[in-house]
């Protein structure tokens, strides 16, 4: 993953740029020299809320995308089968 700092000026002039180097990774925008915002994609976003492609949209995509699908693990719910009897 790249990070790009582009300055706010650099950021008006050129969108598109800046758009493109979000697919890389963060771009970071200053104000004055300082980080004042982060432009992600919205994939990057959803994932930074722990909102990532649900089981049934991952399984209707026709494009055959890659996606991460970590479920949460549930513990307790399984026991172990008794093979002494």
């Amino acid at each position: 993953m790249t990070t790009t700092t582009l300055s706010s000026r650099d950021f008006n002039q050129d969108t598109g740029r800046a758009k493109q180097a979000a697919r890389k990774g963060p771009v970071v925008i200053t104000d004055r020299g300082r980080p004042s915002h982060v432009l992600l994609t919205y994939r990057d976003y959803e994932r930074l809320l722990g909102r990532g492609v649900s089981l049934l949209d991952a399984l209707a995509q026709r494009d055959g995308g890659d996606f991460d699908f970590d479920p949460p693990r549930v513990e307790g719910l399984v026991k172990p089968a008794d093979l002494g009897a």
